[in-house]
């Protein structure tokens, strides 16, 4: 393995204050979106059940936050080679705040989808502009950090998601929803306050800027680009399946009580948070080809034991180990791309990944109709090992320079 595939600690033993200041208030807007996303989806039977909305018609009004959200993130590399990605990441955070408290005042589907389109465009817009904020001070510590802002994400996921089912028997949505927006306006308040006294750090002497002093990229890089958004799709892919399938399999496939089906995605989800915990020191130790491709194996490796797994606990063994693999390949694809185009390079492969994502479940459910849900889940399988295979293929992504930092 080249020596440059390998990141050394050495260079991280004296970081600056003001690096670990903004890696911090980065890290607290991974949790927080993280949070507030979870904690509005734990209430979406509820809100359901207050406008009245069938499951066709909640399923359309749901497109609103996908919607939103794509059509935001190709925007939002545009504005934060303008403005910046501070400014950025902190305005979307006072966006996405504000808006997960608008879905319990709606009484209609159409008025839900509406305010959906909003809360999607905070989503999808914080997302790219952390992102791309993460990958200035990824190149600028020189070490792979970038998984532990989306165990963060994660482990804010998690909080909130318990926290909302914890509550969502004492508060109605409406409160609970408002809840999380002083929560999250005073969480940006203080963490963007940081933010907004840091600027971006400037990148290394041996790394091209990428933040729009280059407003045309070659055709080589914008294909990287879109290597690198693939991976981040056949990633999002397989989480969004689990999340949506994963305990019907265990419930319909292998007769798995209720209760042990349900926490087939927190097993996932579980060891997902485990592995980007663990990311930036096995990224240090192995460089990023190996991740990708030992990650995108192993991934598939453990959902063709989940799928196909004759018992419950197996199966469950299958998730987990699905999620270690696929754990530290969306957060090396991104950073890659944000390295080569900037922002721009951030939001293309988040939109590829984030549609990965909405793909995921409808193409289970029609595969399911076709053959049987354990063989439509193989097709989670078959993309990680895609995502291995163009891993391994951007090894040398610029003629014969090894990646890496």
């Amino acid at each position: 393995m080249p020596l440059l595939n390998k990141t050394t600690s050495a260079a991280s033993r004296a970081t600056p204050p003001g690096l670990v200041r903004l890696r911090v208030a980065l890290t607290v807007f991974f949790a927080l979106d993280g949070f507030i996303f979870a904690g509005w989806v734990v209430r979406i039977p509820a809100i359901k059940e207050q406008t009245g909305a069938s499951a066709s018609d909640l399923g359309l009004a749901l497109l609103g936050v996908s919607a939103g959200a794509v059509i935001t993130m190709t925007l939002t590399g545009r504005l934060c080679r303008r403005f910046g990605s501070h400014p950025v990441t902190v305005a979307c955070g006072v966006l996405l705040a504000l808006s997960v408290a608008l879905p319990p005042l709606t009484h209609s589907a159409l008025a839900l989808g509406a305010v959906l389109l909003v809360f999607g465009a905070g989503y999808g817009g914080i997302n790219v502009a952390m992102n791309s904020a993460a990958v200035d001070l990824v190149a600028a510590m020189r070490r792979p950090i970038m998984p532990s802002f989306h165990a963060a994400f994660s482990l804010g996921g998690m909080v909130g998601a318990g926290v909302g089912g914890l509550i969502a028997g004492a508060l109605s949505p409406t409160r609970h929803l408002l809840g999380l927006t002083v929560i999250g306006l005073i969480v940006t308040a203080v963490a963007g306050r940081v933010l907004l006294r840091l600027e971006p750090p400037a990148p290394p002497a041996d790394r091209p800027a990428t933040d729009g002093t280059r407003r045309r990229l070659d055709t080589r890089t914008r294909r990287l680009v879109i290597v690198f958004g693939l991976i981040a799709l056949c990633t999002a892919y397989g989480e969004g399946a689990l999340a949506d399938w994963g305990a019907l399999h265990l419930e319909q496939d292998l007769n798995a009580h209720p209760g042990i089906a349900a926490a087939g995605y927190s097993c996932f989800a579980l060891a997902m948070t485990v592995g980007r915990l663990s990311g930036t020191t096995l990224l240090e130790r192995l460089g990023q080809t190996p991740i990708l491709v030992g990650g995108g194996a192993t991934a598939a490796a453990g959902m063709l034991l989940g799928a196909l797994a004759p018992t419950t606990w197996l199966a469950l063994l299958g998730f987990a180990v699905t999620g270690l693999g696929l754990a530290n390949i969306f957060p090396v694809a991104v950073e890659r791309a944000g390295t080569h185009a900037g922002p721009n390079g951030v939001a293309t492969a988040s939109t590829l990944g984030y549609g990965g994502m909405l793909l995921g479940p409808p193409a289970i459910g029609f595969m399911a109709d076709w053959f049987t849900l354990p063989t439509a889940l193989t097709s989670v399988a078959v993309l990680a090992a895609l995502a291995a295979t163009i891993g391994y293929t951007t090894r040398r992504p610029q003629g014969g320079e090894a990646e890496g930092r």
